[in-house]
Parts: C-alpha cells; sequence; structure tokens
C-alpha cells in the first residue's frame, strides 16, 4: 500500500501553483516529476565530486567513476540483464534506437525486411525509415485494430526468412496499450530475426526482465523513471553489441589509436564515446532506487486505480471518445469531445493548472488511423490522487461547456 500523502512531499515540484492553482500534472508519459533524492544526487556531484570518469587517478575521478559504474550495476540489477556491460548509458530512447539502427546498417542487406508496429512512437519509425533507404531493405508494418491493439494475425503473416529485424515499443504513449511483446520476440526469433523494444512509456509502470523476455534489444528514458533528463538506457545481448559497430567515434571508446590504424575498447565502453552525463547516469541510479524502494508491483496497482477511476467519469461526458480500449493498458487515457479541438481543451485545462498533453504525441500514424488531428492525453503516475482527477473531470466539463 502507497503512502500517497508521503510520497507526494518528495516532490517538490507538486508543491506550487500554476496561474493561481495548485499545480495538478497529468503529463507524466511525456515526462515524470523529479523526487528531491534524486536532485539531491545531481547537486551532490556537482558540489563534492565532480570530475571526468574513466581517465584520472585523482581522488575525484575516481569517487565520480565509481559512482557511475555502481549506476550502470543498479540498472543491470533492475533490468535483470546477465552483465553491467550489456547496459550502455546513452543520451535518451532515441539515442539508444539510432545506435542500433546505425549498427545494422552494416548487416542488413538490399531485399531484407525490417517490421515495425503501427502503434509507434515517430523515434521507433524514422530512425528504421533512414536505415531502409541506406541499406535498400524493406520496412513492414505490423497494422492496429479499432481498438489501439495491435494485430497480431497480420504479426504472424508478417513472418519469413527474410525478416530480421522486429522494433515493437512495450507500451503505446499514446494510447497506453500494453503490447504482447513476449509472444513476438518468441516468433520473430523462431525466423531468425532480432527484436528491439521500445519499453519508455513501459518503464515507469512495469519492471522488465530482458532475459525472461529473451529481448535483443530493450530502450528507455531516464526522465520517465524519476530520473533527469539527457540520460538513456540501452540494454542489449552481449553477442549482438559486439557484432555492431560503434556509433561514434572519439575519446573513451578506443582501444589503441594511430594515424594507420584505431582499434576499438571492449563493452560497454565500444559505444560510450566522450564524457558522458556523469551526474545523470548516478543520478538515474537514485531514481530507480526510489522506484524499487515503493515497489513496482504497488506503482502499477495503484495507477491502474486510477485509470480506471477517471476512465469511468470521463465515460459519463456526452461526446466523449476514447481512444485506446485494450484491456490491457497503463494509465493513460487519450480522448477528444465531439469536434472540439483537442489544443482548446488543453488550453482551458492549463488555466485551471492542470497540465495534459494535446496533439499527435510523434504518434501521426496512430491519428491518421483514427483520422483525427491529435487528441488530449492524460498520464497518471503515483504521485497522482483521485482528488486530482474530480478536479480535471470539473475542468473537462467547464472546457466542452464553454467550446461547444
Amino acid at each position: 500500500m502507497l503512502d500517497i500523502k508521503k510520497i507526494r512531499e518528495d516532490f517538490p515540484i507538486l508543491k506550487r501553483e500554476v496561474n493561481g492553482k495548485p499545480l495538478i500534472y497529468f503529463d507524466n508519459a511525456a515526462t515524470s516529476q523529479t523526487p528531491q533524492v534524486v536532485i539531491d544526487a545531481i547537486v551532490d556531484y556537482y558540489a563534492n565530486y565532480n570530475a571526468n570518469i574513466h581517465r584520472g587517478v585523482h581522488s575525484l575521478s575516481q569517487e565520480a567513476t565509481d559512482a557511475y559504474e555502481e549506476a550502470r550495476i543498479k540498472i543491470q540489477k533492475h533490468f535483470n540483464a546477465a552483465q553491467p556491460y550489456e547496459i550502455i548509458l546513452t543520451a535518451g530512447t532515441t539515442h539508444a534506437i539510432n545506435l542500433v539502427a546505425n549498427g545494422f546498417a552494416s548487416i542488413l542487406k538490399k531485399g531484407e525486411e525490417v517490421l515495425v508496429s503501427a502503434l509507434e512512437h515517430h523515434s521507433n519509425i524514422v530512425p528504421w525509415q533512414m536505415l531502409c533507404e541506406k541499406t535498400g531493405a524493406i520496412l513492414k508494418v505490423i497494422p492496429q485494430t479499432e481498438s489501439g491493439e495491435l494485430d497480431m494475425d497480420a504479426f504472424a503473416k508478417a513472418l519469413s526468412p527474410q525478416l530480421k529485424l522486429v522494433f515493437v515499443n512495450h507500451v503505446s504513449n499514446a494510447l497506453g496499450t500494453i503490447n504482447p511483446i513476449e509472444e513476438i520476440i518468441t516468433e520473430a526469433h523462431k525466423v531468425g530475426a532480432a527484436v528491439l523494444i521500445d519499453g519508455a512509456q513501459a518503464t515507469p509502470h512495469i519492471k522488465p526482465d530482458v532475459q525472461a523476455l529473451d529481448a535483443d534489444f530493450y530502450v528507455c528514458s531516464a526522465h520517465k523513471i524519476c530520473g533527469p533528463t539527457g540520460v538513456g538506457v540501452l540494454y542489449g545481448k552481449e553477442e549482438w553489441l559486439t557484432k555492431l559497430p560503434p556509433y561514434q567515434g572519439g575519446g573513451e571508446m578506443i582501444d589503441q589509436v594511430s594515424f594507420e590504424k584505431t582499434t576499438y575498447a571492449g563493452l560497454p565502453h565500444k559505444f560510450e564515446a566522450g564524457t558522458p552525463n556523469i551526474c545523470g547516469g548516478i543520478a538515474t541510479g537514485v531514481g530507480l532506487d526510489y522506484m524499487n524502494g515503493l515497489g513496482f508491483d504497488n506503482i502499477a496497482a495503484y495507477e491502474d486505480e486510477l485509470l480506471q477511476y477517471a476512465t469511468k467519469q470521463l465515460l459519463e461526458i456526452e461526446g466523449l471518445k476514447i481512444y485506446g480500449t485494450s484491456a490491457h493498458k497503463t494509465a493513460v487515457v487519450s480522448f477528444n469531445v465531439g469536434e472540439i479541438h483537442p489544443y482548446d481543451i488543453g488550453t482551458i485545462l492549463d488555466k485551471l493548472g492542470i497540465a495534459v498533453r494535446t496533439g499527435h504525441h510523434c504518434a501521426q500514424p496512430i491519428m491518421d488511423f483514427y483520422k483525427i488531428p491529435g487528441t488530449v492525453r492524460a498520464s497518471f503516475s503515483f504521485y497522482n490522487t483521485k482528488e486530482e482527477i474530480d478536479t480535471f473531470i470539473d475542468g473537462v466539463k467547464r472546457a466542452v461547456a464553454m467550446l461547444s
């Protein structure tokens, strides 16, 4: 059982007002808020042991290096990776996906196939389109259903010996749908295809076990799991990370450099060129400690309670339609009301201190499927309350009355 009142005390931003109203933050799918313990970790790094890592014999450098590598081990244990060096720290989910796509540019051949789901964020579409343009590979799509789920019959038909890579999100950022990634990974492996799972939207709600999933790659961002912006995680199986070439050249990712030839460092440094976001990596480990202290089962159960509570009340509003009605969802609800533009509803809610996301949510193919310009998206976290949802519902009703 979560003590929500106590948890809310951990987040300084929840004490502020917006437009003269107490902040109600329902944009958690875009970024989570940051607990004081993570803020303190960032300040502590810069105040007490700010130094570059892996390169110095002096005490500050060694302290920073130890803290950074301890964070990598925390991340490894959280995702149950087999080895710490299977965790590559990146600048975010997008960076992690591009790293893998760049690597496959030297592996894919003309006419071979890659498969993406129709529920993807643009960051898990565009890099693969660019990859196909470079290699001559063919991009295929797993279509979605009206309820916002993947058409698994179509997925089965897309499996062939020519399929080399499948990429799908664990959870849809626009609809909240939890995709059947276990089945997707198992079936893709039967035809020899590798699988990359975009876990950016899943990791705030679900604690993935990459070995149990048998995922080849799993990516996510720290800023959605109580950590800082500018940090991402790429898990890759050792065999794949060994096979892929470096993404960027520079310091740290080398073994030996001469003007005749350069040899590369082993994992994970092969993919971590240059000075990383040191305090961000350290703070990511602290953020995971905080969430694991609450317990992901507790988080998921409470957030589902919030989702059901909000969904029931929203459906009582005349003309309101929810997009993404899968029985397997995280705490995201996307909706429109009649012909009212979602931006207009979002603007009025902001005047009431309520932060929601409006637009296509970097998922334009989903909006095209429903033939809409976008949605209002409210996304809940473990520090939100039913009282906040009540205020939100009143705000939506007020917006509809004003705009109708």
